[in-house]
């Protein structure tokens, strides 16, 4: 039996409950606000930090928790866009950057930490040859450069929905309110957001994710027309629409596809890497691309990415023929950071208790929207998961669009805030969660969901 509607009605009315209570409780972050408009663009440092009527100033965090400038202090579910499974101030981080800023924290030449996180990245993907950036877009820029060099064409073939960073090829075709974006095999190249060259867009190839046939049908296309692409770019699960699992042997086909086409396979795993396992989604499919991108996670805190690639890709940046450069690239305190998050920190207790604890959130949850009858459903995977408000799975741009609920995603976020747990603004039922996150987190979590699914159906 399908659920029961949720009564909008009830929605827009608990909303207005939930935003009067949230202005009162953060009035010192609107303050903030006015101030920060002044010399700050729209008063944040990232477009991704706006959030009406103002953004959420934070003062600082531990391990699970956070607290804004009004003295919330919050189960942090959000966790700096997933980047922080090792949890806030996590001391065997604090201790190695520690140590690292007695001896100096830049050179703009290798240390040995740089090696060391490179052996382990190798060892955890699979992959033998690693360079470092600064963050997941420099990452997955450098990749294409990277494929592009390799093999000599232009046209990059990305997933409609997915984003990839905010670099002019990868910032088309990601999310928006597009009712027409074609066909399956025909999708749509669209800007996201002023400032991209057309002649870029239309260098920027989309295919729906979940499809491989569809996929392979704009591949043949393309090499009819003089334009078979130089790599396919995509998150093994789609984080931008969601939480989207690839669907059985998905990623095998796509591996089979790109092969057989000479494209090069990136898997950007700015948001998977390090998250859904040790590995990443390369560890936990089974299928190894041919270039693969971090962040995040990475750093454990610092800003930080890598590229791990095969020896025959990568063979043109051995070679000089591709300048991957950046003056910070392999930065001490970064590689030190690393070094500890990764040796220290993201062992393999550490991915045991990620996935008992994810597993009873999602239980949790799982429980709430079957006791309400609510249209929703869970996903959890690694450190990563969310609540979706649809009725049926989401596969695809396709029924991520059919399915969005705003006002319902909306509502949630307000009542997790006001509830003492904190997600991500704007992705509202999506969590990350740490290392240091325990049983009482997780259910808090829940028994806020579950409050709101009580009152929506009261």
């Amino acid at each position: 039996m399908s659920p029961e509607p949720v009564d909008r009605r009830r929605v827009r009315d608990l909303t207005e409950r939930e935003e009067k209570r949230l202005a009162g409780r953060t009035r010192e972050s609107g303050e903030m606000y006015r101030r920060a408009r002044s010399a700050l663009s729209g008063g944040v440092a990232s477009s991704y930090q706006v959030r009406e009527p103002w953004p959420i100033y934070f003062t600082g965090g531990s391990g699970p928790r956070v607290r804004d400038v009004s003295g919330n202090e919050m189960w942090d579910f959000h966790n700096g866009f997933g980047s922080m499974i090792q949890g806030h101030a996590h001391p065997a981080i604090g201790r190695a950057i520690a140590e690292r800023y007695g001896l100096g924290t830049h050179f703009a030449a290798p240390t040995e930490d740089a090696v060391i996180v490179a052996e382990e990245l190798r060892r955890r993907w699979g992959l033998p040859q690693w360079r470092y950036t600064n963050s997941g877009s420099e990452a997955t820029m450098d990749a294409i450069r990277i494929a592009r060099a390799h093999t000599g064409r232009d046209t990059v073939l990305k997933v409609f929905g997915g984003y990839h960073g905010h670099h002019d090829t990868v910032m088309v075709s990601i999310a928006g309110d597009h009712d027409d974006i074609g066909t399956p095999d025909r999708l749509a190249s669209l800007p996201y957001g002023a400032g991209i060259p057309p002649a870029t867009v239309d260098l920027t190839v989309a295919v729906p994710y979940n499809d491989a046939q569809a996929t392979e049908r704009r591949i043949e296309r393309l090499v009819v027309e003089g334009r078979t692409p130089a790599c396919f770019i995509l998150e093994p699960v789609v984080m931008n629409m969601r939480v989207v699992l690839p669907l059985d042997g998905y990623l095998e086909a796509v591996r089979d596809i790109t092969r057989r086409h000479g494209i090069v396979l990136i898997f950007d795993e700015v948001k998977t890497g390090l998250c859904v396992a040790a590995g990443g989604g390369t560890e936990r499919f089974g299928v190894r691309p041919d270039l693969v991108t971090l962040a995040k996670a990475l750093g454990g805190g610092l800003p930080m990415g890598a590229i791990g690639g095969s020896d025959e890709v990568m063979s043109v940046v051995r070679d000089g023929a591709v300048y991957q450069v950046g003056t910070y690239n392999g930065n001490p305190l970064g590689t030190a950071a690393a070094r500890a998050n990764l040796l220290d920190v993201l062992t393999p207790e550490a991915y045991t208790h990620l996935e008992r604890i994810n597993q009873r959130l999602t239980d949790a949850c799982d429980d709430v929207i079957a006791k309400y009858g609510l249209p929703a459903y869970t996903v959890g995977i690694g450190a990563k998961g969310c609540v979706t408000f649809a009725p049926a799975p989401v596969t695809d741009f396709a029924s991520f669009h059919r399915h969005r609920d705003p006002e319902l995603s909306r509502l949630f976020w307000l009542y997790h805030f006001n509830r003492g747990v904190y997600t991500t603004p704007n992705r509202d039922q999506e969590w990350t969660l740490s290392v240091t996150h325990d049983e009482q987190a997780v259910d808090a979590y829940a028994a806020a969901f579950e409050e709101m699914a009580a009152e929506l159906r009261s």
